[in-house]
C-alpha cells in the first residue's frame, strides 16, 4: 500500500518546477484542474483579442479551442446572460463586469483614491468613482466634502445608470447597439421633472457624451444637484470606470462645470490612464 501511494504521489508532497524563477512548492496535478472552466475563461478572453462581436469560428481561433468547445462555452455564456447572440455573432454583455468586481473592489479603489482625494481637495467638492454593472453604477471610491446626491452615498452604493453622469459616460463607451439594448431593457423612472427617460433621447445624449468626452447631468437625479463625469480609460484604451464631481445647482451653472471643473477631471483621467491596467 505504501509503495502504491508513493508512486502516485500527492499534491502535498509533489514539488513544482522552478526553472522560470518561481519558488518550489505545491502545484496542481492534472486531476485537480477543471478543463471546462479553463476553456470558458479562454473564450471570454478571446473578446479582448478581437472585435466586440465574434463568430464561433473566430472565437475558436482566438482562444485556441476547437469549434465544438467554443460553441458550447459561448452558448453557456448566453444562457447565463454573460453574452448575447443574434444566431451568428456573439458579444459579451455588461453582466460580464460582475466577474471583475472582486478584483476592482480590492485593487481599483486603492489605485484611484489618492487621485480622488487630491481632486476633492483642489475643487473643494465631492468626487466619486464608479463602475457599470448592468443598468446600474456601483460606487467604488469617494472623497466627500458634502452630501450632494443624498445621505449615505458610499462605496457599494448603487444608482441608475441612465440618469447619472457616471452612468452615461460608461454607457457611451459601449457599442451603440449594446447601450440601446441595455437602456431598452431597464426601468427608467422619471425621478425628477428633468429626468430624460425615453430611449431615443437617451441615445442622442449618449452620442453627445461620446463626441464631447464628458457628461453633465442637470437635476435629473436630484433637484438642486448637478454633476459632471468623465470615463476612466486604462492604458489599453478600455473604459473601466468613471469619475464625477457633484455640485449644488445654486453654486454652479453648467458653464462652471465645463470651464472650471472639467479641466481638472481630464487631468485626473490622464493620470489614472497611465497607471491603470
Amino acid at each position: 500500500m505504501e509503495a502504491r501511494n508513493s508512486r502516485r504521489g500527492s499534491v502535498a508532497d509533489t514539488k513544482g518546477p522552478n526553472d522560470e524563477g518561481q519558488p518550489e512548492g505545491r502545484y496542481l496535478q492534472s486531476v485537480d484542474r477543471m478543463g471546462g472552466f479553463a476553456k470558458g475563461l479562454a473564450v471570454i478572453e478571446a473578446f479582448g483579442k478581437g472585435r466586440n462581436t465574434l463568430t464561433i469560428a473566430e472565437v475558436a481561433r482566438l482562444s485556441g479551442l476547437d469549434r465544438a468547445s467554443a460553441r458550447r462555452c459561448l452558448l453557456t455564456l448566453v444562457e447565463a446572460k454573460y453574452a448575447s447572440t443574434d444566431g451568428r455573432y456573439f458579444e459579451l454583455t455588461p453582466r460580464i463586469l460582475r466577474l471583475g468586481h472582486s478584483y476592482m473592489a480590492a485593487s481599483l479603489p486603492r489605485l484611484i483614491q489618492p487621485t480622488l482625494d487630491h481632486l476633492s481637495d483642489t475643487l473643494r467638492e465631492s468626487v466619486s468613482a464608479a463602475v457599470l454593472d448592468g443598468h446600474e453604477v456601483v460606487y467604488i471610491a469617494r472623497a466627500a466634502h458634502h452630501r450632494i446626491i443624498g445621505p449615505g452615498l458610499h462605496p457599494g452604493s448603487r444608482l441608475p445608470a441612465f440618469c447619472t453622469s457616471l452612468g452615461r459616460v460608461m454607457l457611451a463607451a459601449l457599442p451603440v447597439d449594446q447601450a440601446k439594448a441595455l437602456l431598452s431593457g431597464s426601468e427608467r423612472p422619471a425621478i425628477t421633472s428633468y429626468t430624460i427617460t425615453k430611449v431615443p433621447e437617451l441615445m442622442a445624449e449618449l452620442k453627445r457624451v461620446r463626441e464631447n468626452g464628458y457628461s453633465i447631468i442637470d437635476q435629473e437625479m436630484e433637484i438642486g444637484s448637478r454633476s459632471i463625469a468623465v470615463p476612466i480609460v486604462n492604458f489599453a484604451g478600455h473604459t473601466i470606470a468613471g469619475i464625477t464631481v457633484a455640485v449644488h445647482a445654486v453654486r454652479a451653472e453648467p458653464e462652471r462645470l465645463r470651464d472650471e471643473i472639467l479641466p481638472h477631471l481630464l487631468d485626473a483621467k490622464a493620470q489614472l490612464g497611465a497607471i491603470l491596467p
